[in-house]
């Protein structure tokens, strides 16, 4: 790989704030036109990585380049970046939003106004440029959030956890949007809590305790997961208690009606799993062998240390 493919990298990173090991070791390249994901549940080290990519903090140990640059913060006007927490101005207008940022870009008014008639219509908020932020709904504010994160025509994206808290209509819609720009040759890098948008990235990394725990695409990530699942439906909410600690049963993790059993073995876990109901006087439901999903991985390593995690 070129350096020129490559548009964001770490190499052995490490990042601490006080006592807290935030970042530990981290290795990493995203490639041009890539839609890269970042997974891992909360504290894992997402946010600062991002941060850092944006020149907002440095590394205490290793180096983290930008479009090819050391320098961050000046590499940062050819990237885009849509916070966690973005705050915008309620009290005022979409358009007047759009120019505050514009004029924190350091872009002329011309430029602003020809690029934010361009940007808003693409995300189906010309027609709303007058209404007040405040006024606009959850899906809308963050379509506001990415005009913005896109006015300065970036080569690549970093967005934070961009559709937490909007409805999932509002969310396909978003991402309709990301795909486009993607393809039109955008680099993308995301992090979220929604496996199902996990599944819409090109390849993704999972974290935990600031380290990685795998790369790779969804195939690559899956093929290495060292257990069978299986599906167990029952109203019993007791499963899984009964269920802890039987053979062959590494773990058993309520997915909406259903329990997903980890196991080493299928036929074992049948055999402990009727074993556990017939001591509570139930009888084993109907338990099949199903394929693991990106929702196994990320239990699988939210709840392991990075040695005990499938590589």
């Amino acid at each position: 790989m070129t350096a020129a493919e490559v548009v964001l990298s770490y190499h052995n990173v490490t990042k601490s704030f006080g006592a807290a090991r935030a970042l530990d070791g981290v290795e990493l390249e995203i490639r041009r036109g890539e839609i890269f994901g970042f997974i891992g549940p909360d504290g894992a080290g997402k946010t600062t990585m991002m941060r850092m990519a944006m020149g907002i903090i440095n590394p205490d140990e290793g180096e983290c380049l930008l479009l090819g640059s050391s320098d961050r913060r000046a590499a940062r006007t050819r990237a885009g970046y849509v916070p966690q927490l973005f705050s915008l101005y309620t009290n005022m207008s979409v358009m007047e939003n759009i120019r505050l940022f514009g004029s924190l870009y350091g872009k002329p008014e011309k430029a602003v106004e020809e690029r934010a008639e361009f940007i808003l219509s693409r995300v189906g908020l010309w027609g709303f440029r007058d209404r007040f932020a405040g006024n606009l709904s959850g899906g809308m504010k963050q379509k506001l959030a990415l005009a913005i994160g896109l006015l300065n025509t970036p080569e690549i994206l970093l967005l934070d956890e961009p559709t937490t808290g909007v409805d999932p209509v509002a969310r396909r819609e978003f991402w309709a949007l990301l795909y486009q720009f993607n393809h039109e040759g955008l680099t993308i890098a995301v992090s979220t809590p929604y496996m199902d948008e996990a599944e819409l990235c090109t390849r993704k990394l999972f974290l935990n305790g600031g380290r990685i725990l795998d790369i790779g695409t969804t195939g690559e990530l899956l093929s290495r997961y060292p257990y069978k699942i299986m599906s167990l439906e029952t109203g019993a909410r007791e499963a899984g208690a009964w269920l802890s600690g039987r053979a062959h049963i590494v773990d058993a993790n309520m997915f909406g009606s259903k329990y997903h059993v980890v196991t080493d073995d299928a036929q074992g876990a049948r055999d402990s799993a009727a074993a556990a109901f017939a001591e509570h006087g139930a009888e084993l439901p109907e338990m099949r062998e199903i394929e693991p999903g990106l929702e196994d991985l990320f239990v699988a390593f939210a709840g392991r240390s990075a040695a005990q995690c499938p590589r």
